[in-house]
């Protein structure tokens, strides 16, 4: 089992840069592959970006492609998701999870550990 905790989440203006991190504790980190999801207000969750176990592999959402980059610290048990040129549509409460297995990774179904969330408000 693996206990999972966000931070770094904020308030930022348009076009500005926030690092989420993902920290994770219990069971390596290493153990399985990761993802962050986000949900705006009266909206699902949706897929943002995932990593592989080992980090080479990743995948992103078409909204975010170019703009927000997942990367892992195994050795430090954490995730992280650096995000630049922030849109208010960005604006939402963003969640770490983590899977056994990468593949599908966009599905929310594939995921057995999540955080509590971290709230991103980008300003216009």
């Amino acid at each position: 089992q693996v206990q999972l905790v966000e931070s770094g989440g904020g308030l930022v203006q348009a076009g500005g840069s926030l690092r989420l991190s993902c920290a994770a504790s219990g069971r390596s980190s290493s153990s399985y592959a990761m993802a962050w999801f986000r949900q705006a207000p009266g909206k699902e969750r949706v897929f943002v970006a995932a990593i592989s176990r080992s980090g080479g592999n990743t995948g992103y959402a078409d909204s975010v492609k170019g703009r927000f980059t997942i990367s892992r610290d195994n050795a430090k048990n954490t995730m992280y998701l650096q995000m630049n040129s922030l849109k208010p549509e960005d604006t939402a409460v963003y969640s770490c999870a983590a899977s056994p297995f990468y593949n599908n990774y966009d599905q929310i179904g594939r995921y057995d550990y999540w955080g509590q969330g971290t709230q991103v408000t980008v300003s216009s």
